[in-house]
């Protein structure tokens, strides 16, 4: 698989994830996750950009505007199936986003050198 395609590949898998995740209807009797609501949008919004961006760096902006656009989406959606609209989810996932974003430019700078050896 191309490095594009496993790139929009696994954004997307993330994305379905992140959808489920965060769009279920709270009333379900899920055991709670450890670790608060905060961290948890932090850690998949860096999770969602991470791979993306290191296997595609030059795509970095698209991969946030993205991220950032999915997220507020998900707070416009969120009281439709009883769950509650916070900007300070949207600030977490907009701090993962950079968090990814670092950790995928880093992996890829490591990558780039690797290979000119």
């Amino acid at each position: 698989m191309s490095r594009p395609r496993l790139a929009l590949t696994l954004t997307a898998l993330l994305t379905l994830g992140i959808a489920l995740g965060t769009l279920m209807p709270s009333g379900l009797n899920a055991p709670p996750l450890p670790g608060g609501d905060k961290l948890h949008h932090l850690l998949g919004f860096a999770a969602l950009v991470l791979p993306g961006i290191a296997l595609m760096p030059r795509w970095t902006p698209g991969f946030l505007a993205f991220g950032l656009g999915f997220g507020a989406l998900i707070e416009l959606l969120q009281p439709h199936v009883g769950r509650s609209r916070e900007l300070a989810d949207l600030i977490a996932d907009a701090l993962g986003l950079g968090l990814g974003a670092a950790a995928g430019l880093g992996l890829a700078a490591l990558m780039t050198a690797r290979t000119s050896r």
